[in-house]
Parts: structure tokens; C-alpha cells; sequence
């Protein structure tokens, strides 16, 4: 089944649908979201993405990333994700929304309006393998040494978003 994102403007406004890989490789602007998860002891979770994924098999991000469809708000998105590929269902928040811009390799581009969304959750996942290889919940201060010590394990945009959530907090 062929995938559509949103292209939009710097104003969230829709300029129209494309293929989802059209517009990694185009570098267009489109409508995504990020969640972030953490547990009680305030641990972010990581997942591994599948080595099935057509760019950055393996590498560790954030809970969720991805995009809403044609029609859909950016909650209800990241809470259909949440379900697809971790097998869980979480009350989030969004938190703040972004521009950015990340060469993923390949000749792909993540050009992205992202609205970040932030939630709690504990264990007892099911997870989607043709999604996420495992996943795993990380201090915040080991996650950083990894990032500066093994920045190739980790998808170009968690780096950056994970820098802006940091400003943020």
C-alpha cells in the first residue's frame, strides 16, 4: 500500500498529498510528529527501528516518529502509531512544533514540520517487527554519552529533535 504525507508550508498550511518516498527523496516539506515516553523513573524509551525500514534500518530513535495522513490531526496520528508499531496506548501532550531538515542517506531527506508529543508509559509492549526490532527505556544521561560516544546508532532526526527538547525543558 503506497503511503501519502502532507506537504505543507512553513505555516502548516496544505500545498497537497505525494508518496512518502517521492518526498524523502524530494526533500519537501511535510507534516510529521515525534512522541516521547518515558516511565516512573523518568527514563526516555528508545526503539530500534527494523532493518526491513528503507532508511535508517537499525538505528535507535524515539517512541514514535511519523506522519499523520491526509485528514487526520497530528494527536490522533501519533496515537495510531503508538498502536501500530509498539502495541500500546498512552495519553500524550503536545509539547511544541519545529522545522527542521536531516539528510537520512540514501539521497533521502527528513524535511519536516514536527510537533513533538510527550507521554508516560511502563512496559508490556507488542511489538511490530516490520517496525521496531526491540525497544528499550534509557537514563537521560547514558543516552547522551551514547549519542556523543555512538552517534551512528542513532537516526539523524532524533539527534536534532532530541536537541530542540532540550531547549524546550
Amino acid at each position: 500500500m503506497e503511503e501519502f504525507v502532507v506537504l505543507v508550508n512553513p505555516e502548516d498550511e496544505v500545498l497537497g498529498l505525494m508518496e512518502k518516498q517521492q518526498a524523502h527523496i524530494n526533500g519537501l516539506l511535510h507534516r510529521a510528529f515525534s512522541v516521547f515516553l518515558f516511565n516512573s523513573k523518568g527514563e526516555m524509551l528508545l526503539q530500534k527501528r527494523a532493518s526491513v525500514k528503507y532508511h535508517s534500518p537499525n538505528q535507535w530513535t524515539n517512541a514514535v516518529c511519523s506522519h499523520p495522513r491526509d485528514g487526520e490531526t497530528y494527536l490522533a496520528g501519533a496515537k495510531r502509531r503508538l498502536k501500530e508499531e509498539l502495541g500500546i496506548e498512552a495519553e500524550l501532550s503536545e509539547k511544541f512544533s519545529f522545522i527542521y531538515r536531516a539528510d537520512v542517506g540514501g539521497g533521502l531527506w527528513e524535511h519536516e514540520l514536527d510537533h513533538v508529543f510527550v507521554g508516560s508509559h511502563e512496559s508490556d509492549f507488542n511489538l511490530n517487527k516490520e517496525e521496531v526490532e526491540e525497544v528499550r527505556f534509557i537514563s537521560p544521561q547514558d543516552l547522551d554519552k551514547e549519542i556523543s560516544e555512538n552517534p551512528e546508532n542513532f537516526t539523524e532526526w532524533f539527534k536534532i529533535i532530541l536537541e530542540e527538547y532540550k531547549h524546550h525543558f
